[in-house]
């Protein structure tokens, strides 16, 4: 016997897309060129590689589930003067995780009391371990359509009560994926005051926080710094390296804000058994650390931004993000767009529809494709060159 809600879940968007191109076989003098797969490309940082060389010692070493509290205390100290809080307590209010994939997932088992018939709020479309997350732990996904009428923000006030009064915990994905929309400050005061109303907690995926162009992302603890609730109570936020610092191999992130909440989802941990590597730990405290990387890596995305816009920008409707990565380019059918990329190119997007779900107000992901500006500049040149020629045709 296997857990029934096993059966529940979608492919993920990369099986999906697998099974579009099946039957296509694309040039085979052009090498392929993914823009599909959020995965950054850059450079690690040579300082963090010789801080995990140095600590290599500790693969002899268990880590604790709490983590190291130099670690606690960087990502505290990042967390205060990133987003202008009072202070956070390294000790209750900070656990360093394994990434924010495997975190966002436990956080989900260990929050939901499945005996309630529970609700967990989420966008549309949204990363696909929020779903996954919900069903396993015995929830009920409730989608909000994040469109451009409603900047891909979604829309609180259009939620009933009935839902609100069954809802556990919300997601929120701010800068978002796919869409990079950026949650203002007066839609996350907003939720913060239902949460008090109703109970639920919110969960806050910030991962792209540190991929902007001109003005840094606001946050959900900074929100509640705001409003005079240092305890951010009811309110907890998840950060990774992988995005920020090029790191996505170190699988290092932490989930911060509530000590209520924390206090026992590190039960929950000591079970889950996803302690970060002490050798690991050690090198993401230096990348916590140091600012100045992270601004070289913004400038290279601006770069590939602003020569995907200047090239293509009067062929495609693409526009720039509020941050992040990502295009989340309008296209009249994205499941032929992508085949016709890939037949043509061997260039890889994602269709968004594999990033959503059909609602009774339809497929928000559907007729929109994902470009994820990860490759170096010198592959982006390439993609845009075939690009012009398959959309000229």
């Amino acid at each position: 016997m296997m857990n029934p809600a096993l059966g529940r879940l979608h492919p993920y968007p990369f099986e999906k897309l697998a099974a579009l191109f099946a039957d296509l076989t694309p040039p085979s003098d052009l090498p392929n060129i993914s823009l599909s797969i959020g995965e950054p490309k850059h450079a690690a940082p040579e300082f963090v590689k010789q801080a995990l060389i140095d600590s290599l010692q500790h693969l002899s070493t268990y880590p604790t589930t709490k983590g190291l509290l130099s670690l606690r205390q960087a990502i505290a100290t990042w967390l205060t003067n990133r987003f202008g809080l009072q202070g956070v307590n390294p000790e209750t209010q900070v656990i360093p995780v394994s990434g924010t994939r495997e975190a966002l997932f436990s956080f989900v088992q260990a929050a939901i009391d499945r005996d309630l018939s529970p609700k967990v709020v989420m966008p549309n479309p949204f990363y696909q371990i929020y779903e996954g997350a919900a069903i396993l732990a015995g929830a009920t996904p409730y989608l909000v359509n994040c469109t451009a009428d409603n900047d891909y923000l979604g829309d609180w006030e259009r939620i009933p009560n009935t839902v609100w009064a069954q809802t556990q915990l919300v997601f929120v994905c701010t800068p978002g994926n796919p869409t990079g929309a950026v949650m203002p400050a007066d839609k996350l005061k907003r939720l913060i005051e239902l949460s008090d109303e109703y109970g639920f907690a919110i969960a806050s995926d910030e991962c792209y926080s540190e991929l902007y162009f001109d003005q840094a992302p606001i946050g959900l603890l900074e929100v509640c710094a705001q409003m005079g609730r240092h305890d951010f109570k009811n309110c907890v936020v998840f950060h990774s390296l992988s995005k920020r610092s090029n790191l996505p191999g170190l699988r290092s992130g932490f989930v911060a804000g509530d000590a209520r909440l924390l206090g026992r989802y590190l039960q929950y941990r000591t079970y889950h058994g996803a302690a970060l590597p002490v050798q690991h730990q050690l090198a993401s405290v230096v990348a916590w650390q140091d600012e100045a990387h992270v601004e070289a890596n913004r400038v290279l995305y601006r770069q590939k931004f602003d020569l995907f816009l200047s090239e293509l920008g009067d062929r495609l409707p693409l526009k720039k993000p509020d941050a992040g990565f990502y295009f989340w380019l309008p296209v009249d059918n994205d499941e032929r767009f992508a085949r016709q990329l890939y037949r043509d190119a061997n260039i890889t997007v994602l269709a968004g529809r594999y990033l959503s779900r059909e609602t009774q107000d339809g497929n928000p992901g559907a007729n929109h494709v994902r470009m994820a500006l990860v490759a170096d500049i010198a592959q982006c040149e390439q993609a845009i060159e075939r690009i012009k020629r398959v959309i000229g045709k």
